[in-house]
């Protein structure tokens, strides 16, 4: 063969073996692919509850919620420290009272439509409108006039409310009474404007369940716009090309995958198919922290774990039988036998440090007093056992083996007959809001950093409370901490409204949340914070 031919041969042979090796190699997985496109693929937890953020209440709806909507502040990504959002600039009052907010002229809906003043005006009169019974309207009530205007009294005229548009591009709102928590809140989905034409058009006003949230009919001014949802398969979020800063964002999508089992999510993980896990199966945390030390992630989450007691239903009705349910839970072989994530045993509601705040040691692990206010209470009601206790739970394998070591605690040290029951995400909403239940799990994470989002949901009637437990006392202390004079007075008054939870006990509170995830470290611009939030404008991929 001559130099020529050989030179064609060898040519011929290359291109056979470079076609053989690419039809061979593997495709790529949504990871490899997602840090080339700038995909990002995250696991949710469960379907959402919906896409309406006057409606939710969960952190799957918030992590979806926050790529499409944006409020007036936003959060930097590493200290949560306010942040200029939709709103350019703000002045506060000296007294504390008004802050008035400049909106960027550059701001627009999804569809194109100048983002104005008077929406924020809307969207506030829409959430505390009584008709919505929107759970999370409670938010609002800082504002002057709006806990009346929300509870329906008689002859209160929304212009009594302390939202007022100046014009197009200037919203004043004005405070029932100085909050220094109040930028914070802002950031939270209840104060997050909704598109008054997509609500007006779909007779979403009042109406809840209507379809303005489907992609194509969803209007947001987030950084993203809903592109896609397949229920319980995936949500697909896209940049909105009219969002203010969409220069300055790196993420071409964002996928949401709901995967309520830890262990399928898990496996997700390790196969390439997302970037993030919502959780870790508490089975596979040793493992896991040995084999990928620096892809697991154990970072504080200002949260609570607890189970949450119906006080109008029997047993719980009566207070002995709720504290001897939380005298003989076994918290620290808990957290060290069973979640394993290092996680806190909690003894009192709000987590310690919240604000600056740290209740006292409220409850304490005490089997022998247990069974004594068990004993008492069989005296009392001339029982011979106590009815049963049933354990409501949403699908997780965490929950799972949570609620079987707290059946045996009850089972073992009281002798009582306790049984578990597990509902899909949005039915175990709806049977907790419907208080059909006697004991549920829950799990709190705070809205804001200040005790106030842990204790004012104990509030009689409050929005997320729904154990059906009153105290006027409590109550009074929760307001009059909103309007103390100094720190000093304002933590006392939480302290003393921790002692009656103590001793009231609507809630048993179990650990304090350590958030413990799988996390690529192709993933860039996600910062460790307590509130496990991430502002998508800041996150990009790059391939290690």
């Amino acid at each position: 063969m001559n130099r020529a031919g050989r030179k064609v041969f060898c040519l011929a042979t290359a291109i056979f073996l470079a076609a053989f090796q690419i039809s061979c190699q593997r495709p790529l997985s949504n990871v490899e692919s997602g840090n080339r496109d700038q995909v990002l693929h995250l696991g949710n937890g469960t379907e959402p509850q919906g896409l309406d953020p006057h409606i939710v209440t969960g952190v799957p709806e918030h992590n979806i919620l926050s790529a499409l909507l944006e409020g007036l502040v936003t959060e930097d990504p590493k200290t949560l420290q306010p942040q200029p959002g939709a709103a350019e600039s703000w002045t506060i009052s000296p007294d504390g009272l008004v802050y008035t907010f400049r909106l960027r002229k550059n701001a627009r809906w999804s569809n194109g439509d100048a983002h104005t003043a008077q929406d924020y005006v809307y969207s506030f009169r829409r959430i505390l409108n009584p008709a919505l019974g929107a759970q999370y309207a409670y938010m609002l009530h800082v504002l002057r006039g709006a806990r009346a205007f929300n509870e329906g009294k008689s002859k209160v005229a929304w212009e009594t409310v302390g939202v007022e548009a100046l014009d197009d591009h200037t919203l004043r709102l004005t405070l029932e009474h100085p909050t220094p928590y109040f930028l914070e809140l802002l950031n939270h989905y209840s104060f997050w404007p909704v598109h008054p034409g997509t609500i007006e058009r779909f007779g979403a006003f009042e109406k809840r369940g209507t379809p303005w949230t489907r992609p194509g009919n969803f209007v947001g001014n987030g950084a993203f716009v809903l592109h896609e949802w397949r229920v319980n398969s995936r949500i697909i979020a896209t940049p909105n090309p009219h969002y203010w800063g969409a220069a300055n964002v790196a993420l071409k999508a964002i996928h949401f995958y709901p995967i309520d089992s830890a262990d399928t999510e898990e496996r997700a993980y390790r196969s390439g198919f997302i970037h993030r896990t919502q959780t870790v199966p508490i089975h596979r945390i040793d493992d896991l922290r040995e084999r990928r030390p620096g892809e697991i992630k154990f970072e504080t989450y200002l949260g609570t774990y607890f189970y949450r007691l119906n006080v109008t239903k029997k047993p719980l009705d009566d207070a002995r039988v709720r504290r001897a349910l939380a005298l003989s839970v076994d918290r620290a072989g808990l957290v060290s036998n069973i979640t394993r994530g290092g996680q806190q045993p909690a003894f009192h509601f709000c987590p310690p440090g919240t604000g600056g705040f740290t209740a006292g040691v409220g409850l304490k692990y005490d089997v022998e007093e247990a069974k004594r206010l068990i004993a008492d209470y069989l005296k009392a009601t001339g029982q011979s056992r106590v009815p049963p206790i049933e354990i409501l739970y949403n699908t997780s394998e965490s929950h799972k083996v949570i609620a079987e070591a707290i059946q045996g605690m009850w089972r073992d040290k009281l002798g009582l007959d306790v049984k578990l029951l597990n509902q899909e995400w949005k039915v175990y909403l709806d049977s907790v809001m419907q208080a059909n239940y006697l004991t549920s799990r829950a799990g709190w994470i705070g809205d804001y950093n200040d005790p106030n989002t842990f204790l004012d949901m104990w509030l009689t009637d409050g929005g997320n409370n729904n154990t059906g437990w009153t105290h006027a006392r409590y109550d009074e202390l929760i307001r009059q901490a909103s309007r103390a004079p100094d720190i000093a007075a304002r933590l006392a008054c939480f302290r003393e409204a921790e002692e009656i939870l103590a001793r009231e006990v609507p809630v048993v509170p179990l650990y304090f949340y350590v958030n413990v995830t799988m996390r690529h470290p192709s993933v860039q611009g996600w910062h460790p914070n307590v509130l496990d939030h991430h502002p998508y404008q800041h996150v990009r991929l790059k391939a290690p």
